[in-house]
């Protein structure tokens, strides 16, 4: 682990963690004339004959924003777009360096729904993707939603989207290993913010059948009135279809699986130890989980997981959300639906070959080379997807894709060796 000094230190060195580089070299009056004036006029011209061109003429085809406003900032809660700045230029580099993806970030001065719908419709046309992050709930799930009816461009939303493809396939592997259907198992949704929602509509499209979601008021269910949402109303359609009521200790009871999307110390030992047969516990609240990874499997847990780096089986967004994003600009994706990522989580749960066990049920992270293959098959299932669920505007085959993600991870490795020493 790191210490407080040593990350001060460090990021103060960096004096922000990316920078902008020219793809192009000019160095003669010809190359200036060619990618500035007069010469960039001819582009201009040709992307107003035909505004799809904008794709193939300008880095709008490889560029993403990732807009907050700092009210959900990690574990930190409302910090403000300016402290919430280091955590929007961290995922701009993971973007790119696992996916090629050029991610800029935008840190709205501005809490107020409508002035972000308006703000990020206004600054589209510039962008292939929007990545909406660390916004409180249900204010983001409003604006995803706003902007996805209004954009032509795909409204990724990592919080809420991103969790639910890494849980899924975390989830499609522990399975497997208990020996458990996922049409069969009963499970329990501990948190009803972004990531809870998430979570649950995309095991619902995965057929997951007994599913139940618990927020501070209790278990949601059809008729709920107390602190109730329109999303927590499309949840209550979905799940808890035997219309039960109660507290997290009553829903977990008998319960197979044990999600924690919610805060730290939500889960107890005795809260597992009354689960059912092999019991599979994601306590995933960031930075500090529900319950620890040993505190889990020290109650009887069959498989365990968090959100940390130092113990197995850690569920990491960045398994999912470079490729996904990769794919979708790829394909010139409209937008995001489950198909994409349902297909997006399968094969993160494939990545993991032959090394599946309970302490591995999750790629590993932090390893180049298994993220690489990872990424790159990611990639290429959303492209497909895209294209078969008619939202693509280009036919971006799967060979072809997976190729280019992995050239452009492979070019990005080779600048981090040979200049970020």
């Amino acid at each position: 682990m790191v210490d407080k000094e040593s990350v001060l230190e460090a990021n103060r060195k960096a004096n922000g963690k990316f920078e902008i580089l020219s793809k192009v070299k000019i160095s003669s009056k010809e190359e200036l004339a060619t990618y500035y004036t007069p010469g960039v006029a001819y582009v201009c011209e040709a992307i107003k004959d035909d505004p799809s061109k904008v794709y193939d003429y300008t880095s709008k085809a490889n560029t993403i924003a990732i807009v907050t406003d700092g009210t959900r900032i990690l574990g930190l809660g409302k910090i403000g777009p300016k402290a919430g700045m280091p955590v929007m230029e961290g995922k701009s580099i993971l973007f790119k360096k696992y996916g090629g993806v050029d991610a800029v970030p935008i840190c709205l001065d501005t809490t107020d729904e409508e002035k972000i719908v308006q703000l990020v419709k206004d600054i589209a046309p510039t962008f292939g993707a929007i990545n909406i992050e660390d916004i409180e709930s249900p204010k983001s799930l409003k604006i995803v939603r706003r902007l996805s009816e209004m954009l032509d461009i795909p409204v990724f939303h990592d919080d809420q989207e991103g969790t639910a493809v890494v849980t899924l396939a975390g989830l499609l592997n522990a399975l497997k290993l208990a020996g458990k259907k996922r049409g069969d198992v009963k499970v329990v949704i501990n948190g009803a913010g972004s990531a809870g929602i998430g979570i649950a509509k995309l095991l619902h499209y995965a057929k997951f059948r007994h599913l139940y979601v618990v927020d501070s008021a209790g278990l949601i269910h059809k008729g709920r009135k107390e602190n109730m949402n329109p999303f927590k109303d499309e949840i209550a359609q979905i799940t808890n279809a035997d219309g039960k009521d109660g507290r997290l200790e009553d829903v977990a009871r008998d319960a197979d699986v044990l999600i924690g999307v919610s805060t730290r110390g939500a889960f107890s030992g005795e809260l597992i130890m009354h689960m059912k047969e092999k019991p599979i516990v994601f306590a995933l609240a960031n930075p500090d989980p529900e319950i620890g990874y040993h505190g889990a499997k020290d109650a009887g847990a069959f498989i365990a997981a968090t959100g940390s780096s130092s113990n197995p089986n850690q569920v990491n967004n960045v398994l999912a959300f470079p490729g996904i994003m990769r794919g979708l600009l790829d394909a010139r994706s409209k937008s995001v639906n489950h198909e994409i990522m349902y297909d997006a989580a399968i094969e993160i749960a494939k990545g993991v070959g032959k090394r599946l066990s309970t302490d591995f049920i999750m790629p590993d992270p932090t390893d180049n080379r298994m993220l690489l293959k990872v990424t790159s098959n990611v990639a290429a299932a959303v492209a497909s997807a895209a294209v078969r669920t008619g939202i693509a505007r280009v036919n971006a085959e799967k060979d072809t894709v997976k190729k280019h993600a992995a050239s452009l991870i492979k070019r990005y490795m080779k600048i981090e060796r040979k200049v970020l020493k």
